[in-house]
């Protein structure tokens, strides 16, 4: 039979951790000042006057750095609990954990044949 009342610390703690981000933002929204002048709306450089407009372009080589550092981040993330217990799980799981990096491989080859990883 399922107990619910087992569950009671998680629901309190689901509670009190949703309750007190949504008081600290209201709390926030009713006693900060609020004063919309020309100095609070330009943008900040550090201490600087602001020269020229504040809207700039980067290039889509960052971003494409920045996508391919997490992919592989995340790779590394989801394979460390497999290599921690890998003598536990089998032939079975080092296939599927073969197949997940070579899948990976193969974006990055991709992303390399395409030019992304290139810095000219």
């Amino acid at each position: 039979m399922f107990i619910l009342y087992e569950y009671d610390i998680f629901w309190a703690f689901l509670i009190i951790s949703s309750v007190i981000p949504i008081l600290a933002f209201l709390f926030s929204g009713i006693l900060a000042p609020i004063s919309k002048g020309p100095e609070k709306l330009s943008s900040y450089e550090s201490g600087i006057e602001p020269m020229g407009d504040a809207w700039l372009q980067f290039r889509i080589r960052y971003y494409m750095f920045a996508l391919v550092f997490v992919v592989f981040d995340v790779e590394t993330v989801f394979l460390y609990p497999w290599a921690m217990s890998f003598d536990i799980l089998g032939v079975s799981v080092f296939i599927e954990a073969l197949i997940f990096v070579l899948i990976l491989i193969v974006g990055l080859v991709y992303a390399w044949r395409k030019g992304a990883l290139e810095w000219s």
